[in-house]
């Protein structure tokens, strides 16, 4: 596959995923795992899990964070340079992006004019059990078996789930459950 063609899939790959990623970037997971891991290989999947688990930790979207990387690693993968490999994210950037900035400016342009149509009401409340499902999806794909959850893990989550029902400020609770990951593995 030549330069071109890798950087047209790539657009319309990211394009399909900021169309259709309805609910956020957990809900884009299983999208973007089917196209870059399964249909494409730009990526294995043992590397698409821990990529999500960076991601989490990194400021910004899950959706951009992934474009922008895997448009680097796919064209630097396929033996192009930096300078193309820069081109690939800013390429994937752009067409997971380009979706949802037309449908959010449609959207605000025209939802408090239809906002109580009752079309409008039926259709936001069949996509939140679509988007809810879609990101306990994610919530699969991410415990696959090789990093499907120990018993230490499962204990740090109930600590720090619990702290968080007691208000317990979010980024100690980071910083506690980083602490305690560094320690107990």
């Amino acid at each position: 596959m030549g330069l071109i063609e890798l950087y047209a899939s790539m657009f319309f790959a990211f394009l399909k995923i900021g169309l259709f990623g309805f609910g956020g970037g957990y809900a884009m997971l299983p999208l973007i795992q089917h196209e870059v891991v399964y249909r494409y290989g730009w990526i294995a999947l043992e590397e698409f899990t821990d990529l999500v688990a960076i991601f989490q930790t990194t400021p910004g979207a899950i959706a951009l964070n992934s474009a922008t990387y895997i448009g680097y690693s796919a064209v630097t993968t396929a033996g192009y340079g930096t300078l193309e490999g820069i081109l690939g994210s800013v390429i994937c950037t752009a067409g997971v992006s380009i979706p949802p900035l037309i449908i959010m400016t449609l959207v605000c342009t025209f939802f408090f004019k239809i906002k109580h149509n009752s079309w409008i009401q039926a259709a936001l409340k069949g996509l939140k059990p679509a988007i809810i499902g879609l990101i306990a999806s994610a919530a699969l794909i991410l415990m696959n078996q090789r990093n499907f959850p120990d018993y230490t893990s499962w204990g740090i989550f109930l600590v720090i789930f619990i702290a968080s029902l007691k208000k317990v400020d979010p980024i100690l609770l980071i910083l506690i459950a980083g602490v305690a990951g560094v320690l107990l593995y």
